[in-house]
């Protein structure tokens, strides 16, 4: 066992390359440097060249050069591929092959090379020395590869050329869990090994050990749906269990709040902990919702792979901006944002301005509102920059006055420039951050909504603090007792009790990226069947029925996937229409059947059937989020509500919280309100004219 080499791709690369280094032209003791030295240097280069370092921002350049190198592409090769360089020129960025050329370059020069250069590096090796080829061919007499369906280019080449000389390779993986296209993983490495070794012997490993049969047995009928693949018939020796449920709220906010009592009730009824549930997501900006859900019936959580939606740093950013426009004295805000994004006030102008306030006896609000009167020692370039910024500052101020919440936090994402920068950053983590802050300026919507709908101040200092109190529990806790949250990608390899999957929509899961190629498709169907055989013993599944886009209340078909569940291993609500599957009762007790806990048999229903509804539907505001034509000719169902029709309990629907009882009314037209009871939301009290309730005939 001593002389097994054993390790990750890159370690056993970066060991090969050290012994050969010198074929290279590299030194034996060369520097791997990490990501952050790799941006490091490219924001050098980009400096060097005079190029503008908000079109050409490390991380893009960065990603580009990964990529390239990933399959292969020397920069040579790079700067005469017509294609590459009408793609980069068509992106706005005709450089990028100058900026690989210089990079390679510099990196050579260090004696360095990145974690990309381990894997390109080794392929040149082998293909420019065929000595060394020969040596490692023949000191690996057997191969064996784990994880084969994660291969990239550059891994499955190399191993290809190791056991072109004896062929004794054993690979392992499961095709059905191939989803990381997105950092260059090819399904067809394993799909094709027959083709790459024709005499090759298949061991199917069909036995599941984790989940029940209901469970294994869905994500079977999922899966089989995917043309690309191994078939295998998956089986296991455990229980039956319990059907899969399937949760249908209103909101996503309501969404999050159905399934934190899911937790909180199956945690006191079968006396489990809180380490025996996963919430599991598609992008990481769904976890806001389900975050202040459970902050409000105070179950411990702990984010894995990410940080807390409101920890997250443009999260922070914005809220800075908002935090600064309601209290300009606020200086950890103002240091925070006063040169995000870029606008020339460097860390010395920031050291000064600090200074000069500490000097003064004053904010540093003050100093760079009147930089002349406290004597800050600027010249009239940097002086013009600080003055733009209060500037812009004060506009937003005077805006509160007039403006909601919403309005203004999404005009003030969008003038500050932290909307474009994050929307030109196509990297993964580019896109996420974008998605975060959509998502926090959908959570702004929503509060602007229930602040009007409940007749009190809708302004981005009471969001502010809603936020604060919603936060404060933010603390890190020590405890192993905690819910765990995760997008689907970092979930792979991990196993809970209960599992929930939510956000199980059209354009959300499967994602609207991958619906347009069957290849995409499939592996957003793969990643479903990897969320799905996270569950121990029970899945369940969820979605809203509508959802914020940038302001907009927009109408969320049901995920295909929800369909491709056989019916027999499914327990669907009470407002499933398994005709039409059209959004039909949005209460509470249609959105999560009262026998969730499987603890009495009911029938099952019919398989849901595929909804021909457009895309995104926009719901304008004052139309039913059901959104169901009332023909006023026709007597039977809601009728639209008078003041007349208002009484000590009258049976009414809101269009957010569903059916209620009124239980109190206080005050006169027109600022009557109602305190009304919802079985999902607990007493609301609602300004009527703003409420547009209907009564109930």
């Amino acid at each position: 066992a001593r002389n097994i080499w054993m390790g990750t791709f890159h370690s056993i690369f970066a060991r090969i390359l050290r012994y050969e280094s010198e074929k290279l032209g590299y030194p034996s003791n060369f520097t791997i440097y990490d990501t952050a030295d790799s941006k490091s240097l490219l924001k050098s280069i980009i400096k060097g060249q005079g190029l503008d370092d908000k079109i050409y921002k490390p991380s893009i350049v960065f990603n580009r050069i990964s990529g390239a190198k990933n399959n292969l592409i020397s920069p040579e090769a790079y700067l005469e591929n017509p294609e590459v360089r009408a793609a980069d020129e068509a992106s706005g960025k005709p450089k990028l092959g100058e900026l690989y050329k210089e990079y390679a370059l510099r990196c050579f020069k260090a004696g360095a090379m990145d974690f990309d250069d381990l894997l390109y590096k080794t392929n040149v090796l082998f293909r420019d020395f065929p000595d060394a080829l020969h040596k490692y061919q023949h000191r690996f007499n057997y191969l064996l590869v784990d994880e084969y369906q994660d291969t990239n280019f550059a891994q499955y080449l190399i191993v290809k050329k190791l056991a072109a000389v004896h062929e004794n390779i054993c690979v392992v993986g499961d095709d059905a869990q191939s989803i990381y296209s997105f950092r260059g993983a090819n399904i067809q490495n394993i799909l094709n090994f027959r083709r790459d070794y024709p005499d090759y012997v298949r061991f199917k490993l069909e036995q599941n050990y984790r989940s029940t049969k209901t469970i294994v047995n869905a994500a079977n009928s999922v899966i089989d749906r995917n043309k690309d693949q191994i078939k295998k018939e998956v089986w296991t020796d455990n229980e039956e269990g319990e059907a899969i449920h399937l949760m249908r709220a209103a909101t996503d906010n309501e969404e999050g709040r159905l399934v934190a009592q899911a937790i909180f009730e199956t945690k006191m009824q079968k006396q489990i902990r809180d380490s025996d549930f996963a919430i599991l997501y598609r992008t990481n900006a769904q976890s806001r919702s389900m975050e202040e859900s459970l902050r409000k019936l105070n179950i411990p959580y702990k984010i894995f792979g990410g940080l807390s939606f409101y920890q997250r740093k443009e999260i922070k950013d914005l809220l800075s901006y908002f935090r600064l426009i309601c209290n300009p004295k606020d200086e950890e805000a103002l240091k925070r944002v006063i040169n995000y994004p870029s606008r020339g006030i460097g860390q010395t102008t920031v050291d000064k301005i600090i200074l000069c306030a500490r000097g003064n006896g004053t904010s540093l609000w003050e100093v760079i509102k009147e930089p002349a009167l406290f004597g800050l020692p600027i010249n009239k370039g940097t002086a013009a920059k600080l003055l733009n910024f209060t500037n812009l500052i004060q506009r937003f101020t005077l805006s509160m006055r007039t403006s909601s919440a919403y309005d203004l936090g999404h005009e003030v994402a969008k003038t500050t420039g932290i909307l474009k920068e994050l929307y030109n950053d196509k990297s993964p983590e580019g896109v996420s951050r974008y998605e975060n802050i959509q998502e926090l300026l959908n959570g702004i919507k929503d509060f602007s909504e229930r602040q009007v709908e409940s007749g009190l101040e809708d302004s981005l200092s009471d969001f502010l603090m809603d936020v604060a109190l919603l936060t404060d529990a933010d603390q890190t806790d020590e405890s192993e007792e905690y819910v765990s949250l995760m997008t689907i990608h970092a979930a792979k390899g991990l196993e809970f009790p209960y599992v929930f999957i939510v956000g199980l929509e059209e354009n959300l899961f499967p994602s609207q990226l991958s619906l347009n190629t069957r290849e995409d498709l499939e592996e957003e169907r793969r990643l479903f069947y990897v969320a799905l055989t996270r569950a121990e013993k029970r899945a369940t599944l969820s979605m809203a029925n509508t959802r914020y886009r940038w302001g907009n209340l927009i109408y969320c078909e049901p995920s295909r996937f929800i369909e491709e569940v056989g019916e027999q291993f499914m327990k669907f609500p009470s407002n499933w229409n398994r005709e039409e599957n059209n959004i039909g009762d949005l209460g509470f007790g249609g959105g999560w059947d009262n026998d969730w806990t499987g603890n009495r048999n009911s029938g099952r229903t019919e398989a849901p059937k595929r909804r021909k509804a457009p895309k995104n539907q926009t719901i304008p505001r004052g139309i039913p989020k059901n959104l169901k034509k009332i023909d006023p000719s026709k007597s039977s169902g809601p009728t639209a509500i008078t003041l007349e029709g208002i009484e000590i309990g009258a049976e009414v629907e809101h269009a957010r919280f569903g059916k209620g009882k009124i239980v109190n009314l206080e005050g006169k037209a027109p600022d009557t309100k109602a305190t009304i009871f919802f079985p999902g939301s607990g007493k609301k009290v609602l300004l009527l004219k703003f409420a547009k309730l209907k009564v109930l005939s």
